[in-house]
C-alpha cells in the first residue's frame, strides 16, 4: 500500500522541482522530504529520485508515480470536500496566503472570526504576493489566497479557479509634508512627472502596474528606491527621498512627515479571493470568504 504523504511529497518535489522548494510548499524541512523520498523508494522498490549537478531530478519511474500522484491526490482533496460539504461543517484545515498588505489590513480581524465562530477549524496562514498566491492554490500548496487586481490592470488568472470579491482599496500619493503639492485636495498623476519615485522591486506585479500606468500618462518614471514593504517605502518617503503610491488597506499607522493624497481619477486596486473551483462546495472555504468580506466592510 502506497503511503498517501510520500506521495504528496514526490508530489511537490515534481511541482517545485528541486527538494528546498517541496519542503516549502509542504511546511517541513529539506531533510523530512529526503527521509519520505528515501522510505517511498524502499516501499516501491525503485529508485524515484537521482542526482542532477548539486541538486536531484525524478528518474522515469519517479515521474511515473508523480503522474499517478498528483492524480490520487487530486481524488483525495475532491473527498475531503465532498465529505466536508456532506457534514455541512466549518472543519478540518484551512491555508490561506495573502500578499502583505492583505495579510495586515484583514487577517488579523478575519482569522479571530474564523477562531471563535469555528474551533473545530486549524487555521495556517502565510504571506505571498499575489502571483505566487494564485500558483500557490493552483499547486494545491495553498486552499485560498487573497490577491489584488489594479483597476488597469488584471492579474492574470488561469482557468479552474473561482474568485469572490473582498473590497476596493483607494489609493493615494504619499509624499514629503513638505512637498508643493502636500497641500491639495486632490492630484493627478502628471503632477508627479518630475518627481523620483518610491516604488516594489522590479519584476513584481505591482511595480509593473507602476510603470504601465505612468508611462500611459506619458510619464517616464525615475525609480530611485525599491522596498517590498509598504511601510518601508512611507519611510524613504518620510526621509524625503520621493513619493510613492500608497493604498489604505494595512497603511497605518502613517509615519511622521508623510502627506496622502487621494488621485482625481480614482487610483484604486480589486481586492479579492481566489480558491481551486473543484473545492467550491467546502464550508470553510465560504466561511473563510464571509469573514475576509465582513473584514473588508470594516474597512470601507
Amino acid at each position: 500500500m502506497l503511503n498517501l504523504e510520500r506521495l504528496r511529497t514526490l508530489d511537490a518535489l515534481a511541482r517545485h522541482g528541486s527538494v528546498s522548494g517541496a519542503a516549502e510548499g509542504l511546511h517541513i524541512t529539506t531533510s523530512a522530504v529526503s527521509q519520505q523520498m528515501s522510505k517511498l523508494e524502499r516501499e516501491v522498490g525503485q529508485r524515484l529520485l537521482a542526482k542532477n549537478g548539486r541538486g536531484v531530478r525524478l528518474t522515469d519511474a519517479g515521474r511515473l508515480l508523480a503522474e499517478h500522484a498528483a492524480r490520487i491526490l487530486s481524488q483525495v482533496e475532491l473527498a475531503q470536500s465532498d465529505l466536508e460539504a456532506q457534514r455541512g461543517q466549518v472543519v478540518g484545515e484551512l491555508r490561506l496566503v495573502a500578499f502583505p498588505t492583505a495579510l495586515r489590513g484583514l487577517f488579523p480581524a478575519a482569522l479571530t472570526a474564523l477562531r471563535d465562530g469555528h474551533p473545530a477549524l486549524r487555521l495556517r496562514s502565510r504571506e505571498l504576493e499575489p502571483e505566487d498566491g494564485v500558483d500557490a492554490v493552483v499547486r494545491g500548496d495553498a486552499d485560498l489566497a487573497v490577491v489584488l487586481d489594479w483597476y488597469n490592470k488584471p492579474l492574470p488568472m488561469p482557468e479552474g479557479l473561482a474568485k469572490a470579491p473582498i473590497l476596493d482599496d483607494r489609493v493615494e500619493i504619499a509624499m514629503p509634508e513638505g512637498h508643493p503639492l502636500a497641500g491639495r485636495r486632490e492630484v493627478d498623476l502628471e503632477d508627479f512627472a518630475g518627481d523620483e519615485w518610491v516604488a516594489w522591486p522590479e519584476g513584481e506585479f505591482c511595480h509593473e502596474w507602476l510603470l504601465f500606468t505612468l508611462r500611459t500618462k506619458g510619464i517616464e518614471p525615475r525609480i530611485a528606491h525599491r522596498a517590498e514593504e509598504h511601510h518601508t517605502q512611507l519611510a524613504l518617503v518620510a526621509a524625503g527621498l520621493g513619493v510613492c503610491v500608497a493604498p489604505r488597506l494595512g497603511r497605518d499607522p502613517m509615519p511622521l512627515g508623510v502627506r496622502a493624497v487621494p488621485v482625481r481619477d480614482r487610483v484604486h486596486r480589486y481586492i479579492y479571493a481566489v480558491w481551486r473551483a473543484d473545492a467550491d462546495r467546502r464550508p470553510s472555504i465560504r466561511a473563510a470568504v464571509e469573514a475576509l468580506q465582513a473584514a473588508g466592510e470594516k474597512l470601507d
